[in-house]
């Protein structure tokens, strides 16, 4: 499963140090729609922890390493 732009774009930013919440003031959107997004992310590559979803990331080229 693809994961869209909004998606893509919690993704790259997942990969700093952010929290959810400065991601969500980052994006202008709730801190509930960054989690929201987070889980359908480790849904789709198929990993529980926002480390693994950046690294999981970086091995399907979605993210530069």
């Amino acid at each position: 499963m693809a994961l869209t732009g909004a998606e893509m774009r919690v993704l790259r930013l997942l990969s700093t140090h952010l929290s959810h919440g400065e991601i969500g003031e980052e994006l202008h959107i709730s801190v509930n729609t960054v989690k929201a997004h987070a889980t359908a992310i480790y849904r789709k590559l198929q990993c529980s922890r926002r480390t693994q979803a950046v690294a999981r990331g970086r091995d399907l080229g979605l993210l530069q390493p």
